[in-house]
């Protein structure tokens, strides 16, 4: 079967008549001969799936049942007042007004108007208490929708709002115990009765800031009505949860690169005002990023059309890896000249920014600015991973589902691991071209620029001079003066500004060849965090320098960037039972310095260091990559129970990854 773009679009069917059958949204113009026919048709051949489609029909029905109910609570304190009004209260008003209605099928009731309490046997009682709004009908309905159209865009949640949610959501699961998990551990009265919403999903029933509810797999009728639903266990139920979820983000992440695309790049106005490089750069690979997106959803979408209650995702994954390589890996390494490419626009372009307000501002946009929506490309590869790394977590160990899922996170792993590669290979080489120019060698020639050099920290410390004292009262004061420190992966330099953009390097060593001690203890006369650094050649010293930082964590990092353990081993060294310090990311990160680790929120990471002054040295339980970050950023894992099953999942997913490495060699 083939589909074509537009077959993703939403079906401008009334809510009333719309139908779901075996997983399907069904499109139906229903006008009497037609309705039978598309009936018959729907015997011969199942519709296809639609997530958008569904996504925006439940939300909409939960709209209806929340308006619903705040209208019968209406109505019952509307007869509530009036039984307690007096019978002078309800006396005929000489005033001539249009009384509200409630719908009714009789053709008098739905047109009548009475003046005081004249009116006929067909007109609505009188309410003392002012209008009754009218219940919402099926044309209503059918305009409002059709109103909604290109993936119920204006209406629906956008990718970055849909996101943002699900990762709290899973913040809130990998901080306390899962839901449903006590039950079964106590094997409690009732824990065989099928549990509630809120006890299914990693992303479970939750709300938008702006209170629009997100869709589950248990939502859609063939599942609540299906017999065999009951035979699903706690743990399968969650399963399908899990793996719906990464359909219905695909179909909110879509809607997201659409406008993009068609709302920012494909401007006429804002095309006339860019240079074709500049458009190049700014947008790179996104209609090619949406393109492979779509057909990726659409083979998700044929999946649940099959078989909506037992339904797999990571083969589909696996299989559109090479596709999603091919557009993500050059996307992503275009990063850095996007983001030049923007914030020169913004600066020396004079008609870009006018231009891109009013592009912003556009309803459709929903309030997001147009780099939110560069950015989802490197959000979803990320995230895509998270969601399979979920999916894998909950698999039946040793089973069919759990190698597929396992051979779908491998690939995603790796094709994220060659998107890093690929931009810090740039920016590496860019900037030791730069200090090249910059670093200047007292009468030796020192070839800065390599392949496989890169710079790990730099910045400026105090040089305490222990030779020259001097006596202040009753107190000995020691000298400091600046030192510039460039640490490169396979080397130190020791310099001396020359201005304010240029070094003379007056020392320099090699990694293995420096020492590090930490003085702890404050030095007579010496305030502030102070180190030995001593260099050498071979087995003699070289030079030796006392040096002090401004704050513990500056002293801190400067020891740990020379001197880096590694962070595979501390975790591998880890067991199930190892009840090890453990934060949690609650708002992202991006790193400013070299030794930092950006973060992403959810991430959860192996606390090692944390200083007086806020900072926290932890390795990210996912990857292993170790770096400093802002302690405000992070939240501390207070539940036991929660650490230990995080770091059990961990171990989990490095075993079946390991295992299937050593299958491949």
């Amino acid at each position: 079967r083939v589909y074509s773009p537009d077959s993703l679009k939403p079906h401008q069917s009334s809510e009333d008549s719309s139908v779901l059958n075996s997983g399907a949204v069904e499109n139906s113009s229903a006008t009497g001969g037609s309705t039978l026919a598309c009936s018959r048709m729907v015997e011969h051949e199942r519709r296809r799936f639609s997530a958008s489609e569904l996504i925006s029909r439940l939300q909409l029905s939960q709209r209806k049942n929340s308006f619903t109910l705040k209208l019968g609570k209406s109505l019952s304190a509307r007869v509530a007042s009036r039984d307690r009004q007096t019978s002078s209260n309800l006396s005929p008003s000489s005033d001539c007004k249009p009384l509200p209605h409630l719908p009714s099928s009789s053709p008098d009731n739905s047109t009548s108007r009475h003046c005081g309490s004249g009116g006929s046997s067909h007109s609505a009682p009188h309410s003392p208490v002012g209008p009754v709004p009218p219940l919402p009908t099926a044309d209503n309905n059918t305009q409002q929708h059709r109103r909604s159209t290109g993936f119920a865009i204006k209406k629906s949640i956008l990718y970055q709002e849909y996101s943002d949610v699900a990762i709290n959501r899973e913040i809130q699961r990998q901080q306390g115990e899962e839901p449903g998990a006590e039950e079964e551990r106590l094997g409690v009265e009732g824990a065989g009765e099928a549990p509630s919403p809120s006890n299914l999903s990693p992303s479970s029933s939750f709300c938008s800031s702006r209170g629009s509810a997100f869709s589950l797999w248990q939502d859609i009728p063939d599942v609540q009505t299906s017999d065999q639903l009951d035979n699903f266990s706690n743990e399968e139920r969650k399963l399908q949860e899990a793996k719906f979820e990464l359909v219905t983000s695909e179909a909110s992440y879509i809607r997201s690169l659409a406008i993009a695309v068609d709302h920012f790049m494909l401007s006429q106005e804002l095309g006339e005002c860019l240079g074709t490089q500049d458009r190049q750069w700014l947008f790179s690979k996104l209609p090619e990023v949406k393109d492979v997106s779509e057909r990726f959803l659409q083979d998700l979408e044929h999946r649940l059309e099959e078989d909506i209650l037992r339904f797999d995702v990571c083969d589909i994954v696996l299989a559109h890896c090479p596709a999603l390589r091919r557009v993500y890996l050059p996307y992503v390494t275009n990063q850095a000249y996007q983001e030049q490419t923007y914030q020169r626009l913004l600066q020396e372009n004079a008609r870009f920014p006018g231009i891109l307000a009013r592009l912003e501002e556009d309803p459709i946009c929903q309030r997001l600015p147009l780099a939110s929506f560069l950015i989802l490309p490197f959000q979803r590869i990320t995230r895509l991973k998270m969601l399979v790394e979920n999916i894998l977590k909950r698999t039946t160990p040793g089973s069919r589902g759990e190698d597929t899922a396992t051979k779908a996170f491998n690939e995603l792993k790796k094709l994220i691991k060659e998107c890093n590669s690929s931009v810090q290979s740039m920016k590496r080489m860019e900037e030791l071209i730069h200090l090249n120019k910059k670093i200047h060698f007292e009468g030796k020639i020192f070839p800065l620029i390599s392949q496989s050099r890169w710079l790990v920290k730099h910045g400026e410390l105090l040089e305490v001079d222990t030779q020259t004292m001097s006596i202040s009262g009753s107190k000995f004061k020691l000298p400091t003066r600046p030192v510039y420190l460039h640490l490169f992966n396979d080397c130190l330099l020791l310099s001396r500004r020359k201005d304010t953009w240029k070094f003379m390097v007056f020392v320099h060593a090699k990694i293995g060849q420096l020492k590090v001690k930490d003085l702890s203890q404050k030095l007579q006369g010496i305030s502030g965090f102070i180190f030995h650094l001593q260099l050498c050649e071979g087995q003699q010293l070289k030079h030796q320098i006392l040096l002090k930082a401004h704050t513990e964590s500056g002293k801190q990092r400067w020891i740990t960037a020379m001197f880096p353990s590694d962070p595979l081993e501390d975790i591998e060294q880890a067991s199930e039972n190892d009840d090890l310090s453990q934060v949690q990311c609650i708002k992202s990160y991006q790193a400013q310095e070299h030794d930092e680790l950006t973060l992403e929120k959810a991430d959860i990471l192996q606390a090692k260091t944390i200083t007086s002054d806020g900072w926290v040295e932890g390795i990210r339980l996912s990857d292993g990559e170790r770096g400093w970050f802002p302690k405000t950023n992070v939240e501390e894992i207070t539940n036991r129970s929660a650490r230990l099953r995080n770091l059990r999942e961990n171990i989990r997913i490095k075993c079946v990854t390991q295992k299937l490495e050593e299958e491949l060699f």
